[in-house]
């Protein structure tokens, strides 16, 4: 068996067991649950409001947006912090001093984020269907949209998450890739339209995954009369496809790049280092 094939098992492997961890660590549960009870209250209080110009729910219509952008957010923000964590107390180097070491961490790590995304999903999701209205859930065509939108979203968002981990050293600059991620989702149409937005707002929401992981996540669980509050009054699946697609190609080039060249600067004393500033910060 060659080296590759070894790492590969190992990485799904790590990923399963990762996973398998994370349902009985107490700190992980509260990061799955308390997010999603937060935004299922939201969405309780909000069942009773209608989106702008229709009797629909705005409730039902928040709770795929909050899919896409929970996507997004695990994609990018939870596996940059993983990486910057794990540099930080030398598991990285561990895994670089193995044999395709980098390769198993990686494919570990997208594992474990994909399944947690799924899982998150599957949270906010089941409960929801027992106080909101109008949803597509007995439509085969709306679970395949429901799929193809989140593996599409899943490869343009965890690439990019791994290229934000490689080039984030302190823990502490976490909120460079954390505050504007939470200002795209106030101007992404998460919790409302954005059309009344002026038009470069709408653009810059635009060029980013999360306005069109919340889109892809309306089209296939919304009637499709929702369509029409949209940008341009359609779901747009061929532009979605087209930004989600750009974003995943950027990422997969760059992503092995950026994590070679990660991995041939950490060393042990870059790690000792690291662990002294922590511990001065402690102090």
């Amino acid at each position: 068996m060659n080296p590759t094939s070894v790492a590969v098992r190992a990485g799904l492997r790590r990923g399963w067991i990762e996973l398998r961890n994370t349902f009985t660590n107490y700190q992980d549960l509260w990061n799955y649950f308390f997010p999603t009870f937060v935004l299922l209250v939201a969405m309780f209080f909000m069942r009773g409001s209608t989106v702008p110009g229709t009797t629909f729910s705005l409730g039902a219509r928040t709770l795929p947006s909050a899919l896409g952008m929970g996507l997004a957010f695990g994609g990018m923000l939870v596996l940059a912090s993983q990486l910057v964590v794990d540099r930080e107390d030398g598991t990285l180097l561990r895994a670089k001093a193995t044999p395709n070491g980098m390769l198993g961490y990686l494919i570990g790590k997208l594992v474990l984020m994909s399944a947690m995304a799924l899982v998150s999903m599957a949270l906010q999701l089941i409960p929801a269907l027992f106080f909101l209205d109008g949803l597509r859930v007995t439509s085969a065509a709306a679970w395949f949209t429901l799929a193809w939108v989140a593996v599409l979203g899943l490869v343009a968002t965890l690439p990019m998450g791994a290229v934000f981990g490689s080039l984030i050293e302190n823990p502490r600059n976490l909120g460079l890739v954390m505050l504007p991620n939470m200002g795209l989702i106030a101007l992404s149409g998460i919790f409302y339209p954005i059309n009344g937005y002026p038009g470069w707002l709408q653009a810059v929401a635009q060029a980013f995954p999360i306005y069109w992981l919340g889109l892809g996540m309306r089209s296939a669980l919304l009637p499709d009369g929702m369509a029409a509050v949209e940008l341009g009054g359609s779901w747009r699946h061929l532009e979605m496809f087209g930004v989600l697609g750009i974003w995943a190609v950027l990422g997969l080039v760059l992503a092995p790049v950026v994590l070679r060249r990660m991995a041939r600067r950490e060393s042990g004393s870059r790690v000792a280092a690291r662990r002294e500033r922590a511990m001065q910060r402690a102090v």
